[in-house]
């Protein structure tokens, strides 16, 4: 999105910190990169990063003053009320959405309440995220414009040379308890009993389980020869070969318990793909069930196996769910017309600010 606003003649500037830096500055295709280094000391890391931050906006605003600032849940806390510009706090499901548990931890909690008081304006990635959030952070009636994310149509798109493996389910995302892989895994022992040749691709990252040990390691030693069998563990890829690993599967499968909007399901609906994703959430914004894709409930292993087994068995409905997925992605979630909602909600803010 950045690249795309620099194309089109906007400056913009990405300033972050980060524990390790190769370089400070560079352009990224029109987009400025900042990169400064984390504060030494833990303790007091939060203010001195926030330090350093401020005063990268400023000597910024100086060479170039700012129209539009931007950050997430807890990006605009501290300092950020002084600094130039219109605050936009983007939701993307801060610390408060996605609580593990009934008590968010209470520091995210107060820096993401400080964010909110410091914005002036409010965006959220889905009607979902902004309706939790309104009611979890008690916003009121403060009003929330909502814009998707958009997905790289041009990266995750149909390839006729690239068929479809029959059989072959795909799971994309990072290996988590709120990505339903369990309930996936669990899925997997009736999805063979009804489809023997299926197959389980999991495709992304380990993350740590309750046990305190990574969640991929112990879900493999957990399982039965017979079903162990049929999954291959893939860990992370490069980002040019995701779309590749997509355009394979017969069903891309998504059975997250909790999401703001995810990029993910829209690379498998980009790429032609019959997608089955959770009907939480965000999931009915996504995806018109049985039209784009199917829904399913993600605490269920049976409700998983039950809408991949229809598409794995149904060749016809696989087409059809796959031509919609892409017409959707093409026209409501590509880069072009998100583009455009953007700037114009940009162009509002700073009408109304004058």
């Amino acid at each position: 999105m950045a690249r795309e606003f620099a194309r089109r003649g906007h400056r913009v500037t990405a300033v972050g910190t980060y524990p390790e830096i190769d370089r400070e500055e560079e352009d990224d295709r029109g987009v400025r990169v900042l990169r400064l280094r984390f504060g030494s000391l833990a303790p007091l890391r939060f203010v001195t990063n926030r330090a350093a931050l401020c005063s990268a906006l400023r000597r910024v605003h100086g060479e170039h003053p700012i129209d539009i600032l931007e950050g997430g849940e807890l990006d605009l806390a501290l300092s950020f009320r002084t600094l130039p510009g219109r605050k936009v706090l983007r939701m993307h499901g801060g610390p408060t959405v996605f609580a593990p548990g009934p008590r968010p931890a209470l520091m995210g909690t107060l820096i993401e309440r400080w964010s909110f008081q410091t914005a002036d304006h409010l965006v959220a990635v889905s009607s979902f995220v902004a309706e939790t959030s309104r009611r979890l952070l008690r916003l009121g009636n403060r009003p929330i414009t909502v814009i998707p994310n958009p997905v790289d149509v041009s990266l995750f798109r149909p390839l006729e040379e690239e068929r479809e493996e029959p059989g072959l389910i795909v799971f994309a995302g990072t290996v988590t308890e709120r990505k339903g892989i369990r309930e996936l895994i669990d899925a997997m022992p009736r999805i063979l009993r009804e489809v023997p040749s299926a197959r389980l691709a999991i495709y992304g990252g380990d993350a740590i389980g309750g046990s305190g040990k990574p969640l991929m390691k112990a879900l493999a030693a957990s399982l039965p020869l017979a079903i162990a069998l049929h999954i291959e563990w893939k860990g992370r890829v490069a980002r040019a070969e995701l779309p590749v690993a997509l355009r394979r599967a017969s069903v891309c499968v998504y059975p997250s318990h909790i999401e703001a909007m995810p990029i993910a399901w829209l690379e498998g609906m980009a790429c032609g793909k019959a997608v089955v994703a959770s009907r939480t959430g965000p999931g009915p914004e996504l995806i018109d069930d049985e039209v784009t894709g199917l829904l399913c409930d993600p605490y269920s292993p049976d409700s998983i196996a039950d809408k991949i087994i229809r598409i794995l068995k149904d060749s016809e409905l696989r087409r059809r769910l796959g031509e919609n997925a892409r017409r959707a992605a093409e026209q409501r979630f590509s880069l072009a017309p998100l583009v455009e909602r953007n700037l114009d909600y940009y162009r509002q803010i700073l009408a109304r600010s004058q």
